[in-house]
């Protein structure tokens, strides 16, 4: 008996589980390898005898160093944070308002309203390109972060409502109609008792809304065409490749260092980010 459950955890659980994180961390362990390896080896035949694609003997960080000499990677990098936060403020902003109302305020075609809130979420962003390239010339902001930081909350606010109206209605409503009792204001209630226990969704959605920001390409590609006003994701694409001349190295070298905020805010929330998305399904 004691076999065949130790038979059963191995084939149910540990072999699946180390596929999966060999699966998920090899990526990074590519980026790494490519970034680190010498041009004579990244350019070295397959079929060459001392060929090693895994591994490098021979370290260097010729790359990154010719990443941030030879390009404008630190407006890159720059760019990229301040437009996801800036994006990210204001879809929070938007969504923690639209997403109280919808899921604790009783009025006429609220859960309607709510799920329209969401099917715009599911519009692919390929089909709003066109208006928004409109509306973006037609105030000139073509080449400016303020192209990308007004347009990303159209599709970052539809999904960020629908997640916090699901947490704000798993909250109890005999929480908020105390606060009321004892004197409380509707929106002193909001601020000081319901805003505080949703704080795992806020981080959720905060946090989705980031990821999506920083790593969006098809807006960023079209609406910015200045090598210092790019952002990570098509500054690295664009500058490191030529034609059809790949620089492998410092492709993956900006790749990785591209990956690096958004993995440390995930390592930091994590907790925050699997109770927000639990509590929200709950709901």
């Amino acid at each position: 008996m004691v076999i065949e459950k130790k038979w059963k955890r191995w084939v149910y659980f540990y072999i699946p589980l180390t596929v999966f994180v060999i699966g998920t961390l090899f990526p990074f362990y590519w980026m790494l390898i490519t970034a680190i390896r010498p041009d004579s080896e990244l350019y070295r035949s397959w079929r060459a005898a001392n060929n090693a694609p895994f591994w490098t003997l021979h370290p260097t960080l010729e790359h990154f160093q010719d990443l941030f000499a030879k390009t404008t990677f630190p407006h890159w990098l720059w760019n990229t944070f301040f437009i996801a936060c800036a994006s990210t403020a204001i879809s929070l902003f938007c969504g923690l308002l639209a997403g109280y109302a919808l899921g604790r305020l009783k009025f006429p075609m609220a859960g309607t309203l709510g799920t329209a809130i969401f099917v715009t979420y599911l519009v692919p962003p390929t089909l709003l390109f066109i208006p928004l390239a409109n509306i973006i010339r037609a105030f000139q902001l073509g080449d400016t972060p303020w192209a990308l930081i007004l347009t990303y909350p159209t599709f970052l606010i539809p999904f960020c409502t629908w997640l916090l109206m699901a947490y704000f209605k798993t909250i109890p409503k005999e929480l908020e109609e105390c606060a009321r009792i004892d004197g409380a204001t509707r929106f002193g209630a909001m601020i000081r008792i319901i805003f505080p226990i949703a704080v795992p969704g806020i981080l959720s959605a905060g946090i989705f809304a980031f990821t999506l920001s920083w790593n969006e390409f098809i807006y960023a590609l079209v609406f910015l065409s200045s090598p210092e006003k790019k952002t990570v994701p098509v500054g690295v694409v664009s500058e490191m490749i030529r034609g059809d001349i790949y620089f492998w190295g410092q492709l993956m070298a900006g790749a990785l260092l591209g990956s690096i905020p958004v993995a440390v805010v995930y390592s930091f929330f994590v907790e925050y980010y699997v109770t927000g998305l639990t509590g929200s399904v709950k709901g």
